[in-house]
């Protein structure tokens, strides 16, 4: 199918258009089908958008009660003594969702399902990689890397979180049927949940994740954490091939941070460089993608206008009315 690239006003603006898009897909799934399977992103692009679905949701316009969700990512290594401290830690993707999100929902989902990173302990994850180097090995071209565990490792704990935290996650989404809708926001480097720059595409299922350097430091720089020491370094994520089996992807994204990525993202080739480039793969496959984007982030879009348009890519400015 043809990429879609709405162009928005604002932030708010943004928010409210992919909720209506979004609300649209739901009713019309659940015509089809008893339940729907929605993936949620965490960060700021989405809390906008959170904010509309919750009111429609709760104004009747469309039946929260049977859905259900998976999102793509959640730290390793947050602070915490246990799992209860880490899974509640205002920094965990958990406690984000239920703040921003499910916390507001009058009729609940069927069930939500974030990534299993807090069961694991970082300490005893990198006592484990550096006991048995032959247990896994690293893929990726940059300071990002997926953590590919072997067949069979000889570490207990490196075999449980194969099988139990990444292969238990994949095939719960398997089981379900598939995702029918997933909303991704984008990092400024291109990556996709922790889909980090550098990282393959093939194989890039439900991923452990040594975090980049930059995704650390920014983690500090946006206030997360008081220091990179004190951030997380590794995590579980959706890779890109994972995300892009979804029948629709709504990709957002808003402010100077994201212009770059965004617009390469479609402009170049694909390439694990810039991770949502994937995206004119899951097209020419037949799937169903939408840009969101504010009029920040979406400028060298629009600069580039023929030349997307070339490309078969269908790109609509929406101007905000006054109410």
């Amino acid at each position: 199918m043809p990429i879609k690239i709405i162009i928005t006003e604002n932030f708010e603006h943004m928010g409210e258009i992919a909720s209506i898009i979004i609300k649209d897909n739901i009713i019309q799934t659940l015509q089809k089908k008893k339940e729907f399977v929605i993936g949620l992103a965490t960060g700021n692009s989405p809390t906008c958008l959170y904010k509309h679905l919750a009111r429609m949701a709760n104004a009747g316009e469309f039946d929260s009660s049977r859905i259900r969700s998976f999102n793509l990512d959640e730290y390793i290594g947050l602070p915490g003594e246990n799992v209860q401290q880490r899974t509640i830690h205002p920094e965990s993707y958990c406690y984000f969702m239920i703040q921003e999100f499910f916390g507001h929902l009058v009729n609940k989902f069927i069930e939500t399902t974030v990534p299993y990173g807090c069961l694991i302990d970082q300490d005893h994850l990198i006592q484990e990689l550096e006991g048995h180097p032959d247990d896994w090995r690293e893929l990726g071209t940059d300071a990002g890397k997926s953590i590919d565990i072997i067949d069979n490792p000889v570490s207990e704990y490196l075999a449980w979180i194969r099988k139990t935290i990444l292969d238990g996650y994949s095939q719960k989404i398997k089981d379900i049927g598939g995702i029918d809708l997933q909303i991704i926001g984008v990092g400024g480097r291109g990556h996709v949940g922790f889909h980090e720059s550098g990282i393959p595409f093939d194989g890039s299922n439900i991923m452990l994740v040594k975090l980049d350097d930059s995704t650390i430091k920014n983690a500090v720089i946006d206030g997360h954490f008081p220091s990179e020491k004190d951030s997380p370094h590794y995590a579980i994520s959706m890779g890109a091939e994972l995300v892009y089996k979804a029948k629709t992807v709504v990709l957002l994204a808003t402010g100077e941070r994201k212009e770059k990525a965004v617009a390469e993202s479609l402009l170049v080739d694909p390439t694990p460089n810039i991770p949502i480039s994937y995206g004119q793969k899951y097209s020419e496959k037949g799937g169903n993608l939408i840009y969101v984007v504010d009029k920040i982030a979406g400028r060298e879009l629009f600069a580039n206008k023929m030349i997307l348009e070339q490309k078969g890519i269908e790109i609509n400015i929406l101007q905000k009315t006054s109410n």
